[in-house]
């Protein structure tokens, strides 16, 4: 049986969304097929943590019949990984875009792992097809830069990043060791966090004659 805990960044999005004692938040496990072992261990952890958790399903259809009404009605959206390549083209079929969009634009905190940080930006790397790593191109751009997850766990991930960002086909953006999170406001980069020390977090941009700089950034232990 699957057993998750809740480690501090939870219960530092639910006080970014200033949800108080019981945050509601939307489980979304696109990526993973809506899986219903990993759904089921989801709601037992946020259940523990005292959050009022529900879940957008998309297979074998949608389980709400009003998505972007329920997304507005959370505190915090927390989206799994996976195929992040399977989430887009879902959620694209089903308009789950537009409605995340107007969740984020009315102050809904937005967080996720892997696929599900990767999904915010323009773009970066996935496993979506297999190795070698591939980028994506065609995420929801609600932050205009590229994201590169498991930038310290996965060997292809940091060559892949700066090749695709050198060459133009992804642009400036940001990396993250596991365990760790960037944090916007809008399109800005506020703050960055991590779970465990010494993990890191990282801006990637490229110069003029067509290389790239990787710069560690300022990511601060949160309390546990």
């Amino acid at each position: 049986m699957l057993d998750f805990q809740l480690g501090p960044a939870y219960a530092h999005a639910a006080a970014l969304a200033q949800a108080g004692d019981c945050p509601r938040v939307s489980i979304v496990g696109t990526a993973l097929g809506d899986d219903d072992a990993w759904l089921t261990a989801m709601y037992c952890a946020f259940g523990r943590a005292g959050w009022r958790a529900s879940h957008l399903a998309l297979f074998t259809e949608p389980n709400v019949p009003d998505i972007t009404g329920y997304l507005l009605a959370q505190d915090v959206i927390w989206v799994a990984g996976g195929s992040v390549a399977n989430l887009l083209a879902l959620w694209q079929l089903h308009g789950v875009g537009d409605a995340m969009r107007a969740a984020w634009q009315a102050g809904v905190v937005l967080m996720g792992v892997s696929a599900g940080s990767l999904c915010w930006f323009q773009g970066g790397t996935t496993d979506s097809f297999g190795l070698p790593l591939r980028p994506v191109t065609n995420g929801l751009g609600f932050l205009p830069y590229s994201n590169s997850p498991h930038h310290d766990a996965e060997e292809q991930r940091r060559p892949t990043i700066h090749r695709l960002i050198a060459d133009g086909t992804l642009p400036d953006g940001y990396a993250t060791d596991n365990g760790t999170g960037l944090i916007f406001e809008n399109t800005e980069l506020v703050d960055c966090v991590t779970e465990v020390e010494g993990a890191s977090t990282w801006r990637i941009t490229r110069r003029p004659d067509g290389t790239v700089e990787e710069t560690a950034l300022p990511t601060r232990l949160l309390p546990s």
